[in-house]
């Protein structure tokens, strides 16, 4: 029965595989993302649209195929346990988590991708100078953070969850050194306001990316612990855990 015990953690592990090469997926839309930035490569910010496509089909496969178990369940009575149930939900997360780390790597594309003709993106005039090197730092960050999400997700480790959750604050300690270096260029006479509007938004994009990658983070701990985190204003802290 595919909703025998055994049948809907055969399911499950699959779908889970399925999750795992999103996840991959997504890792390689943000690389590029990132090279496309750093490279004014219209190309390659082209590239990264084309691998969004495959990344929102997958997204919808998985959905799909997580609402059909959970419904063969559901019609056969199965008897299922929470940490199956939880499994289940978990995966519906963070393929949602995925695709929307997807989205973000599109937006920063965007940035770069020639409109109207004019050979820049959505800001023209950045491209008169070169990303500072505190950029470059922080795009590794990003992808190194994701990296980690994705592989605690892989192997089940709540450790390297940890980690991840660890990491955001790097990066938020990053954007706001490079907004207070904007604003102090600008009052300067250094920096246009076009060029600092650039670096801001690829920061929040940056920040955004880890946010959604902490939420993974707390799915993988949820998921192999039962603990629920939550961010404070300082620290993650644990506020419960799940009989399990």
């Amino acid at each position: 029965m595919a909703t025998s015990p055994e049948g809907f953690r055969q399911r499950s592990l699959a779908l889970k595989a399925q999750l795992v090469e999103q996840g991959r997926r997504v890792q390689d839309l943000i690389e590029l993302a990132f090279e496309a930035a750093f490279d004014r490569s219209a190309e390659k910010a082209q590239r990264v649209t084309k691998l969004d496509d495959a990344i929102d089909t997958a997204d919808v496969e998985i959905e799909r195929a997580a609402v059909q178990l959970l419904t063969d369940a559901t019609r056969e009575t199965a008897q299922l346990d929470e940490n199956q149930l939880r499994l289940v939900l978990t995966i519906v997360k963070v393929n949602n988590e995925l695709e929307r780390i997807a989205d973000a790597g599109v937006d920063v594309a965007e940035l770069v991708i020639p409109t109207k003709g004019d050979g820049a993106g959505t800001y023209p005039h950045a491209n008169e100078q070169a990303l500072p090197s505190t950029f470059r730092v922080m795009a590794n960050s990003v992808i190194g953070i994701l990296r980690d999400a994705v592989g605690s997700l892989m192997s089940n480790d709540a450790a390297m969850a940890k980690v991840v959750l660890q990491s955001q604050h790097t990066v938020t300690a990053f954007k706001a050194a490079i907004v207070r270096d904007a604003e102090t260029k600008i009052s300067q006479g250094k920096m246009t306001v076009d060029y600092a509007f650039f670096l801001h938004e690829i920061a929040n994009l940056c920040e955004l990316v880890a946010d959604h990658c902490t939420n993974i983070a707390e799915q993988v701990i949820y998921l192999n612990t039962g603990a629920i985190v939550r961010h404070t204003q300082t620290s993650w802290v644990e506020v419960g855990k799940t009989k399990s």
